[in-house]
């Protein structure tokens, strides 16, 4: 249901496409999901919701073992597109960021009550989004 709802949110707010210059992190820390798009061969485009935080000014992801491999299996890798608070970036660094496993699953806490079950599932990578310059 929580999936259905995000997809229906995000096909209600216009995107408009953005540049580098107008990734705003600050911005972000309050969004509640951020959407990514990866590309498989032989499938195309595919866009999911993952939660986001927003630490020492910069944007990062817990990915769970389902989108750690979309992100792996990539054809476009790093670069990712990305969706968030009515801007789209056609072209976003998904870097991982292993060192911050541990202050991203603590912000994820904070910041989303459900954490609470979520946090039991496996989140084999933490992504740290970067816009192409």
């Amino acid at each position: 249901m929580l999936r259905l709802l995000t997809v229906v949110g995000a096909l209600l707010v216009p995107v408009g496409v953005a540049m580098a210059a107008d990734w705003t992190p600050r911005a972000y820390a309050d969004a509640s999901t951020i959407e990514i798009r990866t590309t498989r061969a032989g499938e195309g485009e595919h866009w999911f919701p993952v939660w986001v935080v927003v630490l020492d000014d910069q944007v990062y992801v817990r990915l769970g073992s389902r989108a750690a491999a979309r992100i792996t299996d990539n054809t476009t890798a790093p670069d990712v597109g990305i969706r968030i608070v009515g801007q789209q970036f056609d072209r976003v660094k998904a870097v991982p960021a292993p060192e911050a496993v541990d202050r991203v699953a603590q912000a994820m806490a904070a910041k989303y009550w459900s954490d609470v079950i979520i946090r039991h599932f496996s989140h084999p990578m933490t992504v740290r989004l970067v816009p192409e310059s």
